[in-house]
């Protein structure tokens, strides 16, 4: 959309601004709600919310200390999407509380990002509200990092010759990213895929998951039959993606098949550094900027709600973020080479590749209002 200002410099425009003229816009909005598409702020805005209890790699330092981070998330939003953004830091870490305030700030803004809270309440909150709003509600630790991961996947895979459907994948981390990133490689097509947590592979012979482990064993390691521990899990594998921190062996990522692609996404330092992983792996890639590759949910998260707030869309679908990740990947073309299978920051056709995805598919998938 457009987005237009005017100044404010004299008697006539404050009466246009505000009183009497105001009262005609909220005329119009009362009599038909949906004109707030047209008449507000609403269009453009994103409330981006946390709970203080998941901040970067820094963990729960609560809601004051949070707020530099979600100020830096609005700059982003700004900056790469035009989007405007408004960081809102909760005092409560309460899952019901949270629900109950987002829903009631809904009507002001025209989407939610979810920031920054732990799992496994991330996911009840993130459902419950998606539920219950009629805008875009997206946890961008989760579904960010994923649509990046996957578009860089995409590409590291067509550079080593392997497809979806043959391709052996391990996640390390059953946290926030870690679901998404599985849910959303499964959805593109991988089929042989096991995540992993402190205690090794999240499968159902297990007692000790909880609801959202248990529902990710039967769509993963259930699937392929896999179990043990994440040393088993990546002897033979093709892909090895971490969102967990810690550090892995460098004796079990020898254990990878030939022409591996590691992703080691944890901040500030990889599972596996860089200078380790290349040793095995053809197609490396970290969170860091200060190494090719980086997996970085700026490249992703703008855009989608760019796209998404551009056709009033009524939330995010599955096909919508998929297209966020096709559209990354074809990005980078015929440049396509072991340190360069994602698109950079600060790449300016970006924000409106990922726009113009996002928007076809929540036409295609029924979202869009407009």
């Amino acid at each position: 959309m457009e987005i237009t200002s005017a100044p404010l410099t004299g008697k006539e425009d404050l009466s246009l601004a505000y009183t009497p003229g105001v009262a005609l816009v909220c005329e119009a909005i009362a009599a038909d709600p949906s004109m707030t598409q047209h008449y507000t702020w609403v269009p453009n805005t994103v409330a981006v919310v946390s709970d203080g209890t998941a901040v970067l790699g820094l963990g729960d330092i609560g809601p004051a200390a949070a707020m530099p981070v979600m100020e830096g998330k609005a700059v982003l939003f700004k900056q790469f999407g035009g989007v405007d953004a408004v960081p809102i830091c909760l005092d409560t870490t309460d899952t019901e509380e949270i629900i109950e305030t987002v829903a009631r700030l809904a009507p002001s803004f025209g989407g939610v990002n979810l920031e920054d809270i732990s799992a496994p309440r991330c996911f009840e909150i993130e459902d419950r509200l998606k539920e219950r709003l009629d805008i875009p509600v997206f946890h961008d630790d989760q579904h960010g990092t994923a649509v990046v991961a996957l578009a860089a996947l995409e590409n590291a895979l067509k550079l080593t010759g392997r497809d979806y459907a043959t391709t052996r994948v391990v996640i390390s981390g059953a946290g926030a990213a870690g679901v998404a990133i599985a849910k959303i490689l499964i959805e593109a097509g991988i089929t042989d895929l096991a995540v992993t947590d402190r205690k090794g592979v999240v499968h159902s012979g297990r007692d000790d998951l909880t609801p959202v482990k248990k529902a990710l064993a039967e769509i993963t390691a259930d699937k392929a039959g896999r179990s043990g521990s994440l040393a088993d899990a990546l002897d033979g594998a093709d892909v090895y993606l971490g969102v967990s921190g810690g550090t892995i062996p460098e004796e079990d990522i020898a254990r990878m098949a030939p022409d591996a692609i590691i992703f080691a996404m944890a901040n500030p330092t990889p599972e596996v550094h860089p200078d380790i992983a290349h040793k095995y792996a053809r197609v490396v890639a970290t969170g860091r900027s200060d190494f090719p590759n980086q997996i970085n949910n700026v490249l992703a998260f703008p855009g989608i709600f760019r796209g998404a707030l551009d056709v009033h869309a009524t939330g995010i679908t599955e096909g919508m973020k998929l297209a966020a990740a096709n559209a990354l990947a074809e990005l980078v073309g015929d440049e396509l080479r072991e340190d360069f299978v994602i698109p950079g920051p600060f790449d300016p056709r970006v924000p409106g590749a990922v726009s113009a995805a996002v928007a076809e598919a929540a036409r295609r998938d029924g979202v869009a209002r407009r």
